[in-house]
């Protein structure tokens, strides 16, 4: 007889999840909850009190809907500081732009946790198309990426000709982007390609792209398990 699938942990068991191993790292974690749960409830009471004319049908109304904008922010706060938490753990480390590229750009971009050209120092340059056009993202040093990346913009210009390609350089060196703001970063781009374009252009150089060799395979950053401080 098969075995039964394993099922997935349900959304709650993941919070807890999640916010056990966000609270490793960052110990003011339970406070913040508890202010973001119990402020709009307070906030609730003190109008169901003051605003004339209540009725009994306010006092439950109106706590009612500060425990349900209490939850709310509970999670939008939990998912933001776990966000902060995993990233944290993983920038710097080869590979974590590749991370980003895999799970956290938004669908209106293309692209992969391969970088297209990579060093013995495992300094990396990754390619991303959406709509501020063709992007190459600088992973690890400064100076040794810039030719990696001028080598790529060229490849890119002599395949498609009048495209626009932009730099984004992630690192500690000069005004590297944090990697958390990566992903913002590429949204602010001004747009030059439209949906058709993105895939059209995605398409033509995902057939000149090899598979390059010695590759740090991209982490996820919403998978890192945390260690604890010993």
């Amino acid at each position: 007889m098969a075995e039964k699938k394993a099922k997935r942990p349900g959304r709650i068991k993941q919070m807890i999840e999640v916010y056990r191993t966000t609270k490793v790292h960052d110990r003011n974690l339970p406070l913040a909850l508890l202010a973001c749960f119990l402020g709009p409830i307070v906030v609730a009471v003190l109008l169901a009190l003051l605003l004339p004319g209540s009725v009994w049908f306010s006092w439950i109304l109106w706590p009612v809907t500060g425990i349900l904008v209490g939850i709310l922010l509970v999670m939008i706060v939990l998912g933001r500081r776990a966000e902060k938490v995993a990233y944290d753990q993983i920038e710097g480390r080869p590979g974590a732009v590749g991370a980003v590229v895999q799970s956290a750009l938004r669908r209106s971009w293309r692209g992969s946790e391969v970088p297209v050209a990579i060093n013995r120092n495992q300094d990396a340059v990754y390619r991303v198309i959406g709509r501020g056009g063709v992007v190459l993202i600088s992973e690890g040093s400064r100076q040794r990426t810039q030719r990696m990346a001028s080598d790529e913009e060229r490849k890119v210009k002599r395949a498609l000709s009048g495209v626009t390609v932009v730099h984004l350089y992630v690192g500690p060196d000069g005004d590297g982007i944090p990697l958390a703001k990566l992903s913002k970063s590429l949204v602010k781009l001004k747009p030059a390609l439209n949906r058709n374009e993105i895939a059209a252009v995605f398409n033509r150089l995902a057939s000149l792209q090899g598979t390059p060799v010695g590759i740090p395979k991209g982490m996820d950053p919403n998978k890192v398990r945390s260690q604890r401080p010993r």
